[in-house]
């Protein structure tokens, strides 16, 4: 695989496309599995699409709304922020016309992955989403795993949400999923980022690292925002990181071409960090969020 065609790092807003603040797709990317689009509506707003060759979710970032697929309809109660309570979701099928109505309005994404198969348009209760902590000390970090293998049943599209606490350091050690092996799988991916403002209101960063090899360069070690979007069709990710007072949350998103399996190798120059986490309790932070709602902001 040659170097990247598009810029890894895609600001909040440059790929818009209206409705849609933010539109990931095969086309614009560069590659071939996977997508991902993100729509603010307002009080009573509604959006119409058809799913054409990916099958979807509707994951409320902020705000709750109804789902009508062909002639079937199902509400999601949503959150009131990503930072606030794990949500329920939908999936959609490939092939489908979908209608997205917000009585109070919100925020919504959608990641998609291109798909052989047609599943049934079906409800993901927060309830039953697992809620992983992973790491410790300083690489504490909760993920979501809503949309993995072995939560819940997808033809290709996996998804999970990873919250890091101020001052943290997730997606740590560097890892990479470029190659297909009994011990890795082979997925493009998406991170989509939002931040945690200060107690008044000020928006808060992050900081992402991706790098590659001299046979498949690829280098971002970027500021990130609230809306930003980064890239990662091949080499080494991580960290992400939590600026101290800010709460950092992103959407990971992944396909590939292969059996649906998340498999990821470390760099060898910092796997042995993982053996640190035995003498090292899990930041007591966490969780940020469960099924219930907290109060915060």
């Amino acid at each position: 695989m040659a170097e990247t065609r598009v810029n890894p790092l895609v600001r909040r807003g440059s790929t818009a496309e209206r409705p849609f603040e933010v539109v990931i797709n095969p086309e614009n990317a560069g590659w071939l599995h996977s997508g991902l689009r993100v729509v603010n509506l307002p009080v009573g707003g509604r959006v119409k699409f058809a799913t054409g060759d990916d099958e979807m979710l509707v994951l409320p970032l902020s705000g709750g709304c109804d789902v009508a697929c062909d002639d079937e309809r199902l509400t999601l109660t949503g959150r009131r922020s990503v930072f606030s309570r794990v949500t329920d979701f939908a999936y959609l099928p490939r092939d489908t016309v979908i209608t997205l109505r917000a009585p109070n309005g919100g925020r919504f994404a959608l990641p998609a992955a291109r798909a052989r198969s047609q599943l049934p348009f079906r409800y993901g209760p927060a309830e039953d989403v697992p809620v992983e902590l992973r790491g410790a000390g300083q690489a504490s970090r909760q993920v979501n795993n809503f949309c993995t293998p072995e939560s819940f049943e997808t033809d290709a599209l996996i998804a999970v949400e990873v919250l890091t606490p101020g001052g943290n350091w997730s997606s740590y050690p560097p890892h990479k999923h470029d190659e297909e092996s009994a011990e890795e799988s082979r997925l493009e991916e998406i991170y989509y980022f939002e931040v945690a403002p200060s107690p008044s209101g000020r928006a808060g960063c992050g900081y992402q690292r991706v790098y590659g090899d001299p046979g498949r360069p690829i280098d971002v070690c970027a500021e990130i925002r609230s809306g930003d979007v980064v890239l990662i069709p091949y080499g080494w990710h991580g960290p992400s990181m939590a600026s101290p007072g800010y709460d950092l949350y992103y959407l990971n998103v992944m396909a590939g071409p292969g059996e649906r399996r998340w498999l990821i190798r470390d760099d060898p120059a910092h796997g042995w960090v993982r053996g640190t986490w035995t003498t090292q309790q899990i930041d007591p932070r966490l969780p940020l969020t469960t099924a219930r709602e907290r109060r915060r902001m």
